[in-house]
């Protein structure tokens, strides 16, 4: 594979295959790319993102047009009113060290007595409340919004409060980065409302792993809240149920350290309060102690996620897996519960906020009316927090499906969504918020981003469209800094630039000027393909394909068994979560064959589609994808020398989505194929051997990819779901198996 890449190469810079053609493939563009990148330790963005934010950067040749005011490097001034408080403070000491690094320009920050005169302070950027600043902000409506104006050699940045003027200085770093220089249009006046009371992430690094400098980043991409503590009560006290017992517990102190260190960034916390509910007197009374204590103990979190994986009456099942329960009466009795802690919230203290999230309970569209009825048991005082796209239903081929897991294949809401935003409007809670994918989704979770920008766009536009009030933008795969939440922080405020308009700046910013067209050519082609993929379930497919093994016949355990012990095997599996015969990962996150050949592991993982038209849309996908990389390869290969590495990488992630499509194809063929054969039907050894060889290509490519970008492959549930090393592993078994496969059939062993 490298060999004819090289020879692609050589063929590349000898004018053979033409400069100006957009028709790059895969191994040309390796032999070009992969040379430039260093090899990455797992956990190396990690320590980047904890050590530093993001720098601007500035583009030495920009020069500003007639319309743009140019900041210089020295000999402006930031000011503050005297009566400041922390937060602005420490926005502003952020502000100045990222100008200064990124844009090459220094800024002295001033205190002044009073900002009365702030229209007359030539050469500064003037930052203040409304109230600090008469005469500005007088369109703002509530907390976050922020007002910009730009006049002479004055800049004013006016916030509803000192948070809206925090991300009114930050909105500025966004439109230096666009324009990847300190400059501004002269006529700027700008009235920017916050459209979300809340916009909370969790962490992309780890459990409760919250470093100072990468929530200065969170605050940056317009989060104003974190989501923390995961599976665990804030004290540490136990849900008094086996569910989630096992979890990790915090340090002492840690709660309050990361309380008081995100407050510095303007961040608020959420945190579940985790209980297993029953209607005895004792238990109630032990629910209002547990949540009297947490909010005695800390006073300042901000609201409450009771979640049914964590917070549920008698027993918590999963998705659909209730059974014969009474579905109606555990929404009751789980409303009964979420009543207590309300009520026990609102003696303590009525800002808190309570938010209900009945994500297990069955989503499928005709389960509307269900969801419908539990949100009407909800105390009014509660912020129902609903799953946006979960169970949305979709065709393809005449065959219907819905979503199964967090995607966004489907834009949202799911019909089950769309009953519970109108009984929750009708009914007149405090508001809805969601838990909405923004930039990243468990669709393929381990991905830093998805770059589909013109979906994620209608996401937006649907979650304005319904009212959404607030929302919780990811799960364990968390944020990680990138071009699409990016884009997401600049539509959560209105009077935001025109999709194309702000498209075609990121794509001149990461891949240089003259590269536009081409780059959104490509995240178009990207977005149409992400609207083919079938697959939607949090299993092996869209996660782990690229590192899933195929397995021709059950292969030797790799750990202790236990089957003729006695241990239950069974039981023991449940509890490890894990395939001796594949230990890397948990046991959904590879597709196991039925080895007596009595089930076709293919068409059951398809389901509820057929196995061909799963296969047929995961294809087109993928082809899909190609067509858009084609471009996004020339573009990378077109860069600027100092934009090129840079280029190379969203490249590479790119490719390796479309080889998570093409494996998942892949496996799913080959299963199918080895039931077959198994079962006496059709001769497939040869195109087994056929799909073995595709794979280990794809494997090779995968590898060399992981290697260069320690994000992929990893979310902390896991930690990596697949590393370098699980991917040597997987070439190992898939050599070995073509070699099999060779000797039975006669054909030479080798590749």
């Amino acid at each position: 594979m490298l060999r004819s890449g090289f020879f692609l190469s050589f063929l590349l810079a000898a004018g053979t295959l033409s400069a100006a053609s957009d028709d790059v493939s895969a191994a040309a563009f390796a032999a070009r790319a992969l040379p430039a990148l260093p090899v990455e330790e797992p956990y190396a963005f990690q320590k980047v993102l904890a050590e530093r934010v993001e720098p601007l950067r500035r583009d030495p040749s920009a020069r500003p047009g007639p319309e743009e005011l140019a900041i210089p490097a020295q000999g402006w001034t930031l000011v503050l009113a005297a009566e400041a408080g922390p937060l602005l403070r420490q926005a502003a000491v952020e502000f100045r060290g990222r100008v200064a690094d990124g844009m090459r320009v220094k800024l002295e920050i001033r205190s002044a007595g009073s900002l009365e005169g702030w229209a007359g302070l030539s050469r500064s950027i003037v930052a203040g409340t409304r109230a600090q600043m008469p005469g500005c902000g007088a369109g703002l409506r509530g907390p976050k919004d922020y007002h910009i104006r730009v006049s002479g050699e004055t800049v004013a940045v006016c916030g509803f409060d000192e948070r809206g003027a925090m991300y009114g200085l930050y909105n500025l770093e966004a439109r230096f980065s666009l324009r990847e220089a300190p400059f501004l249009p002269r006529g700027l006046d700008t009235t920017r409302h916050s459209l979300y009371r809340a916009r909370m992430t969790l962490s992309g690094l780890g459990w409760m792993q919250w470093p100072d400098r990468y929530l200065a980043t969170l605050a940056r991409y317009g989060f104003d809240s974190i989501h923390a503590s995961i599976y665990r009560n804030p004290n540490n006290a136990p849900g008094v149920g086996p569910h989630w017992d096992d979890m990790k517990s915090h340090p002492p102190g840690a709660m309050k350290d990361l309380i008081r260190r995100a407050a510095r960034y303007g961040i608020d916390l959420y945190v579940p309060i985790l209980w297993r509910y029953t209607p005895t007197p004792e238990n109630q009374e032990g629910l209002r102690k547990l949540v009297r204590d947490i909010v005695g103990q800390f006073p300042e979190i901000r609201g409450y996620v009771l979640l049914t994986e964590g917070f549920y009456y008698e027993r918590w099942f999963g998705a659909g897996g209730h059974g014969n329960e009474d579905l109606r009466k555990w929404l009751r009795e789980w409303a009964h519960a979420v009543e207590i802690v309300t009520e026990e919230c609102r003696r303590l203290n009525p800002a808190i906020e309570v938010l209900p999230w009945e994500y297990n309970i069955d989503f499928r569209p005709e389960q509307a009316e269900n969801k419908r009825y539990g949100t009407a048991q909800l105390p009014r005082y509660s912020i129902p927090l609903l799953t946006f796209e979960n169970g949305k239903g979709f065709e393809l081929d005449g065959e219907r499906g819905w979503l199964k897991d967090y995607a966004i294949n489907q834009v949202g809401p799911a019909e089950v969504t769309q009953a519970q935003i109108q009984e929750a409007k009708k009914l007149g809670f405090r508001g809805v918020y969601s838990k909405a994918d923004t930039f990243a989704s468990w669709q393929y979770g381990t991905f830093p981003y998805l770059p589909f920008p013109y979906q994620w766009y209608e996401r937006y536009r649907a979650l304005e469209k319904w009212g959404v009030d607030g929302t919780l933008e990811s799960w364990s795969y968390g944020f990680k800094p990138n071009w699409v939440a990016e884009m997401r922080a600049w539509y959560a405020w209105s009077d935001a630039p025109p999709l194309e308009e702000l498209l075609r700046a990121i794509a001149r910013r990461e891949f240089g000027a003259g590269n536009e067209s081409r780059v959104m050519e490509a995240w178009k082609a990207f977005s149409q393909a992400i609207r083919l993929v079938p697959d939607t379930g949090p299993n092996w497919g869209t996660n782990n394909a690229v590192a899933s093994p195929f397995f021709l016949t059950q292969p030797p355990p790799r750990m202790m068994t236990l089957n003729h012990s006695w241990s239950d095997p069974a039981l023991h599996a449940r509890c490890c979560q894990v395939n001796p015969h594949w230990p890397y990962v948990p046991a959904r996150l590879i597709l196991w064959p039925d080895f007596t050949n009595k089930v076709n592991a293919a068409e059951r993982y398809a389901r509820p589609f057929s196995l061909p038209v799963f296969m047929k849309y995961l294809g087109l996908a993928a082809d899909e994808m190609e067509r858009g990389l084609k471009r996004y390869r020339r573009a990378a290969l077109s860069a600027p020398a100092a934009k090129r590495a840079g280029a190379y990488r969203e490249v590479l992630l790119a490719e390796q989505l479309q080889r998570m499509i093409r494996s998942e194809h892949a496996l799913l063929e080959f299963e199918n194929t080895r039931f077959h054969l198994n079962s006496g039907k059709g001769a497939g050894m040869p195109r087994i051997a056929s799909l073995l060889r595709e794979e280990i290509a794809r494997t090779e490519a995968s590898l060399e990819t992981a290697r260069r970008d320690s994000r992929l492959g990893y979310e902390w549930e896991q930690d990596y779901i697949y590393t370098p090393y699980t991917l040597g592993e997987k070439l190992e078994l898939l050599r070995a198996t073509l070699k099999e496969v060779n000797a039975r059939s006669g054909a030479p062993t080798g590749r």
